[in-house]
């Protein structure tokens, strides 16, 4: 482009093709300027050194190394060269044009007036492909493996102890290069380090992961933020990954690039059937096994795990009532946020028949009074996941999602005396020094609200966390890069 330092040598440069009508056409001009300019035009094929015959050839670049420095779009393009400088290009033939750039008077008279160029081959899809490939592949400093012949890629994936126990997309140069192009970022820059081996972690290697867990590369910004979150002291992924609890890193997006990615944050949020929702969450536990050493027997000893220890992710609608959980956490409804939290499985809330907020906040409260244990306050938080259709009874009544938490924290106080040990002949609880003391159940800061889900259907959803707090994991938010 012009103001740019080149390699080429100063004088008139031109870029040609011989699959390209509008190069053959003016091939003779080419030759009338080496006539007028003996020794100072140089002429560069992207497809065949031969042509144009009537110059005698030109100087090989099949390679496309002169065309892509040069960012060509089009040929022929005609450039000037001063002081190794480009200091003014045209492309296609317009002889008007070539005119006033040559200093030549009669250029090309026999030819038309103006004739289109045609695309240059660095803007075939496939060349420029293969260039970033090439080009990314010569970048990457992860250890390559080969396999055998005989070896099948899956299995060999299986073997090694890269899977989660379901089939791997085998993350060949090409396609890691193809992830890392969706950031900005360095391939090398340091992401984190990863629990429990406390491994640094590059982009390059969040890529990798990211591939085999069947990500896209739109996908990878908010794969990074989420491991960036994870691997906080406040999340504390490595005690998550230890304890016997059921719970796993549940990731919360929010912001315009949910949808744009084509996150579900609808009809089955929660479960399957969205690539991404799917593979965002199972490549943040990839990083985890295969970067961090968490793998499940040896450091991660869940006495059960769940489900959505393979993956848990999922986004909130923005357009609702309430605001979003990103904007309740700080910040703005255009910032683009992954939040995560610990949680267990899911399980339901039904009720079908409340049709004011009073009522219902009251079925929440008692489902939500079961979490972890009825007689265990405090130590455990959780998130409600409330559904459209009981948000709506909250809108028609002109409640706001603070209201809502104060109702719902005042009808969580319990007496002592309802959560001792030995109370209701019940071993567990609390000492009994706190029978006369009104307890929270959860802690402040230790009760997640989002909104998610179908349309129709009057059941919501719980997901209960781990210990909270210091005693295990704060929720965590983070923007998502570029």
């Amino acid at each position: 482009m012009p103001g740019v330092k080149t390699d080429l040598p100063d004088g008139l440069v031109a870029i040609v093709k011989r699959d390209c009508p509008t190069c053959t056409l003016v091939a003779p001009v080419l030759a009338q300027l080496r006539t007028a300019y003996p020794g100072t035009v140089t002429i560069f094929s992207q497809d065949d050194p031969d042509f144009p015959e009537v110059t005698g050839g030109a100087i090989d670049d099949r390679d496309l190394e002169v065309s892509f420095s040069l960012d060509l779009d089009t040929v022929p393009t005609l450039i000037r060269v001063e002081d190794g400088t480009e200091v003014a290009r045209t492309v296609g033939w317009s002889r008007d044009h070539w005119t006033e750039f040559t200093g030549i008077d009669e250029l090309g008279l026999d030819l038309p007036p103006y004739r289109p160029g045609c695309g240059s081959r660095t803007q075939d899809p496939a060349v420029a492909a293969a260039r970033a490939t090439a080009i990314g592949d010569r970048a990457l400093q992860s250890r390559r493996l080969d396999l055998g012949e005989e070896e099948d890629d899956a299995e060999a994936m299986y073997e090694r102890g890269w899977s989660d126990g379901l089939p791997l997309v085998p993350p060949t140069p090409a396609r890691v290069v193809a992830m890392l192009a969706g950031t900005t970022r360095n391939p090398q820059d340091i992401v984190a380090t990863i629990p429990p081996d406390l491994v640094e972690c590059t982009v390059e290697k969040v890529a990798i992961n990211a591939v085999m867990a069947g990500c896209r590369p739109e996908y990878l910004p908010v794969v990074l933020a989420a491991i960036e979150a994870a691997c906080t002291d406040e999340f504390n992924m490595h005690g998550l990954l230890a304890t016997t609890w059921f719970s796993g890193p549940v990731v919360i997006v929010n912001g315009p690039i949910a949808k744009a990615i084509g996150m579900n944050n609808g009809i089955n949020a929660l479960g399957p059937g969205n690539r991404a929702n799917a593979t965002i969450g199972r490549a943040l536990q990839l990083v985890v096994r295969n970067v961090g050493g968490g793998r499940p027997g040896d450091v991660d000893r869940a006495t059960l795990g769940q489900p959505g220890k393979y993956t848990c992710c999922f986004a909130e609608h923005e357009d609702a009532y309430w605001e979003p959980m990103h904007v309740e956490r700080g910040y703005e409804a255009s910032q683009n946020t992954v939040t995560l939290f610990a949680g267990e499985g899911v399980r339901g809330v039904v009720d079908q028949l409340s049709r004011t907020p009073e009522s219902l906040t009251r079925s929440f409260a008692a489902c939500l009074r079961a979490t972890a244990h009825p007689k265990l306050p405090i130590a455990f938080d959780a998130m409600v996941i409330i559904t459209p259709d009981h948000l709506r009874v909250y809108e028609e009544a002109g409640w706001s999602k603070a209201k809502f938490r104060e109702e719902l924290g005042a009808l969580l106080q319990i007496p002592g005396a309802e959560m001792a040990r030995g109370a209701d002949g019940i071993d567990e609880g609390v000492p009994e020094s706190l029978a006369g003391v009104t307890l929270p159940k959860f802690r402040d800061g230790g009760l997640l609200i989002a909104h998610a889900g179908g349309g129709a259907g009057l059941f919501s959803g719980i997901m209960g966390g781990w210990a909270s707090g210091k005693m295990g994991s704060e929720p965590v938010t983070r923007e998502v890069g570029s």
